[in-house]
């Protein structure tokens, strides 16, 4: 009998998110809350623009130009290649590595947009859920990108203190002393930010009915 329930848990198939209520969310969303975007990084921009793999692959082909450059003056151009070659396989070998990380990051990332707020499921280590009412976004920037892709990224008011260190890709880049949390990378982040503009601009302006208290009755004189 054991070794059966041992078989079906193996044959079962094991999904990390499997206890969020909805996708990308730690919770069901509240009567009047409905999901009008998710999405998450782009993996190529993502290893280009957080991780500067193009700036490091153009380094290791540097390296590799000046080895060849020197050799060439001592020895063969065929040595000279094969000495030169080891920097192009070690740029090689790194820029897969930043690949593989930023997969790995933009596959743990759920960024959603309703229309109360924008939420953010991030971490491939320690994942965590940051909530971003629109009540409390002061302004939000898009750094468009060739392609279509780009960074919205959020300035949030209040004391609201954020690691940059944790919520790293997700954030502004640079902005360590007051991190904005960001969307990274992100396709069509043009039709992106202008639904963010507008879920805002309707979110804001709805007036917040509130119960005034009952005067008291006046005593009969």
């Amino acid at each position: 009998m054991t070794g059966r329930n041992e078989k079906k848990d193996r044959a079962m198939p094991h999904d990390d998110f499997a206890f969020e209520p909805v996708k990308g969310l730690p919770e069901r969303l509240p009567e009047g809350e409905h999901i009008l975007w998710q999405g998450r990084p782009d993996t190529g921009a993502l290893a280009r623009e957080a991780l500067n793999m193009n700036w490091i692959a153009g380094y290791f082909a540097l390296l590799a130009v000046w080895r060849f450059i020197v050799l060439l003056g001592q020895v063969s151009f065929g040595t000279a290649v094969a000495g030169a070659l080891p920097y192009l396989l070690a740029g090689a070998v790194v820029c897969g590595l930043l690949w593989i990380v930023a997969f790995v990051q933009a596959r743990a990332t759920v960024y959603t947009i309703t229309n109360r707020r924008v939420a953010m499921r991030i971490g491939a280590a320690l994942t965590l859920t940051l909530n971003l009412p629109f009540t409390r976004i002061l302004n939000a920037d898009l750094d468009l990108r060739a392609g279509g892709t780009g960074t919205i990224a959020f300035d949030i008011e209040g004391d609201t203190r954020l690691s940059y260190l944790i919520c790293w890709p997700h954030v502004r880049p640079w902005r360590m002393r007051r991190p904005e949390p960001a969307l990274r990378c992100i396709p069509e982040a043009e039709r992106v930010a202008a639904l963010v503009a507008q879920a805002a601009e309707a979110r804001v302006s709805t007036p917040v009915l509130g119960r005034a208290p009952m005067a008291a009755p006046m005593a009969a004189e």
